[in-house]
Parts: structure tokens; C-alpha cells; sequence
């Protein structure tokens, strides 16, 4: 890694720490005492619905979004006064960059490259984000995945310490989600700390050391996905149907009771034996309902984060510092 004489941070040590971080836009607050930490050599997850002060909470972290009160550090160093000496320790990747449409991914890469004491090849990163073939092509006809990984290949060009991962696979193929997290996993093992966004539920579940989940300014929950998932009593069944299906109807028949959690997702509270997840099933087939998932005593991340922040709420509700204030009011750090 890159160092300039900042305080560093060891493998496995606290590579961000936040510590009652409240933001404010004008009289409404949209982070209210948000606290944790990233480690060097995990991937942290932040996840939240709109409106939630995640993004205000990592646009803070990169040192775009001024605190009202609070405590945190990158690397040792306060994000907003100290953003210069971070500049070359910190990776961002943004969903909206500024980015010449007309510039080609080598010479991007290339020119950015210069900005490093010690980069990466430009050649070998193309390679890694899936893109060599792409090399001599202008920007503006990159495909928005492509776009996407260009952006990631930005952020890590310069052998960051901490990297900022906002969706990084959003709008991704398949083939690239798979060079996404295979990236993504190689920063982890290099020591590297990831902080990450995304809507992507069952990609947090999966590639996530430690998930933090925001709502309404605060965190609701956090630990690893093993933890979040764990359920607190194993005494029911999960299962997705029609959502039409008729509810009062089932839990007469099982003499338990069944309640709808979310569209089209149910949950009977009973205990998950064979009998009981049997006794499910025939209901449904004898009424020629269809069978979408069945899960007997053990949650999904997705299914925390719904009962945790299970309320209606708006595009960007909250958050002022969300994508479409971003597009306005952020460029790329150089």
C-alpha cells in the first residue's frame, strides 16, 4: 500500500471508526448517532433503505459532508480537515463520476495512474475489472455495468488503505458482478478495508465480514451476517405464496397463527418439524398454490433488514446527502 507518513493501521485493526456522527440539513437531521467501525482486511456493509443517512453517513467518511457533531477517523485522520492527506489512502467510488465521455479506459487509467507514487498496471487492472477488451473505447459507449467497473478500477488504482464502495454492482451482468466480488475479495485478503453500500441483499449476506444496518438516522443492527441472521426463536416456518393466499384460512386449518411479513412472504408460528413444514405444503398443493421458498427456522438477511426497517418511505426521504444531491454536488477527488 501507498503511504504518505499518515497513521497507519495494522491488519485487522479499526481502519474507520464513527462514534455518535450526526449530520444535519438545516433543522432535519439525517444521521443521529450513528456509531461503528471498519477493520482493515473486511468488507463492512451499510445498509439501509432511502433516506436512511447511509449515504450522508459514508459521503461524511470521504470527506464530502461536513459533521454537526460526533467522532470519526479514517485511518487515524478526521475526513474533513485532514481530506488531502487521505486523498491518496482512500479509494471512492462514486454511482455518477464526471468522467470525459470521449476519454478511452487506458488512458484514464493511465492518466490517473500518475497520481500515485506506486499504482497499479494499468494493463493488469483492465484485466481484473473484465474490461481489456474495452481498452480503446470511448467512454460514452461503455455500457452502464462496464461504466461501473471503470469506476471500481479508479478507486483501487492507487493501492488504497480504506476503499468506498458505493453499489458496486449495480447495473452489473452476471459475468461482471463476478469480477466485482472476485475484486473485491482480493482488496480483503490484501489487508485492504472495504466499506461498502448496496441494495443487493443476498450479495451483503454473502460477501459482508461485518453488516451495519441504518434506519431513520440510527443503527438498528450490526455484526456479521451469521449474527444478524441467527434467528431469536426457531419456532416457525418461512415460506413465499401468492400473496392473495388466504391467511386466516391457513392458520385455522394448522391452529397456529400465520401472518403475512411482506409481499407475497409468510410466516406460520409454529415449530419447523417435518410434520409441521408437511402439513404446510399439502395445504397448498390441495388449493394448487404455488411453493416459492420455504425456510423452517432460519431468517435471510433480507428478511432482518425488512422487520427491522418495515415502514413506508419516499426516494431519498431523509437524506439529503442522497444520489440526486450527489450528481449535483460531487465530482471525482481530483
Amino acid at each position: 500500500m501507498t503511504t504518505t507518513g499518515s497513521p497507519t493501521t495494522g491488519s485487522g485493526g479499526e481502519a474507520v471508526v464513527v462514534e455518535d456522527l450526526v449530520i444535519r440539513y438545516g433543522e432535519l437531521t439525517a444521521v443521529d448517532g450513528v456509531s461503528f467501525t471498519a477493520r482493515a482486511g473486511q468488507v463492512t456493509t451499510v445498509l439501509g433503505p432511502n433516506g436512511a443517512g447511509k449515504t450522508s453517513t459514508v459521503e461524511h467518511l470521504e470527506g464530502y459532508r461536513p459533521a454537526a457533531g460526533g467522532r470519526t477517523r479514517v485511518l487515524g485522520l478526521d475526513p474533513i480537515t485532514d481530506h488531502r492527506r487521505l486523498s491518496h489512502r482512500v479509494g471512492v467510488m462514486l454511482q455518477d463520476g464526471g468522467i470525459p465521455t470521449a476519454i478511452r479506459p487506458a488512458e484514464l487509467l493511465t492518466q490517473y495512474a500518475g497520481f500515485f507514487e506506486r499504482p497499479l498496471d494499468p494493463a493488469e487492472l483492465l484485466e481484473r475489472v473484465g474490461l481489456s477488451h474495452r481498452a480503446g473505447t470511448a467512454f460514452r459507449r461503455l455500457s452502464g455495468g462496464e461504466q461501473r467497473r471503470l469506476s471500481l478500477a479508479l478507486a483501487i488504482i492507487g493501492r488504497p488503505d480504506v476503499v468506498f464502495l458505493d453499489e458496486p454492482t449495480a447495473g452489473i451482468d452476471l459475468e461482471g458482478r463476478d469480477a466485482v466480488r472476485e475484486v473485491v475479495a482480493s482488496l480483503s485478503e490484501d489487508g485492504v478495508a472495504v466499506v461498502m453500500t448496496t441494495h443487493d441483499l443476498d450479495e451483503a449476506e454473502r460477501c459482508s465480514d461485518h453488516v451495519v444496518i441504518i434506519d431513520r438516522g440510527t443503527v438498528v443492527a450490526a455484526g456479521s451476517p451469521a449474527e444478524l441472521v441467527r434467528p431469536s426463536d426457531s419456532d416457525h416456518i418461512l415460506f413465499g405464496a401468492p400473496d392473495e393466499l388466504p391467511v386466516d384460512d391457513l392458520a385455522a386449518h394448522l391452529g397456529v397463527p400465520v401472518r403475512r411479513v411482506s409481499r407475497g412472504e409468510f410466516r406460520v408460528e409454529t415449530d419447523p418439524s417435518p410434520a409441521n413444514v408437511a402439513a404446510v405444503t399439502a395445504w397448498l398443493a390441495e388449493r394448487d398454490l404455488p411453493l416459492q421458498d420455504l425456510r423452517a427456522g432460519r431468517q435471510r438477511l433480507d428478511d432482518v433488514f425488512r422487520r427491522l426497517t418495515a415502514h413506508d418511505r419516499g426516494p431519498d426521504a431523509g437524506d439529503p446527502g442522497g444520489p440526486a444531491a450527489r450528481r449535483r454536488g460531487r465530482g471525482r477527488r481530483r
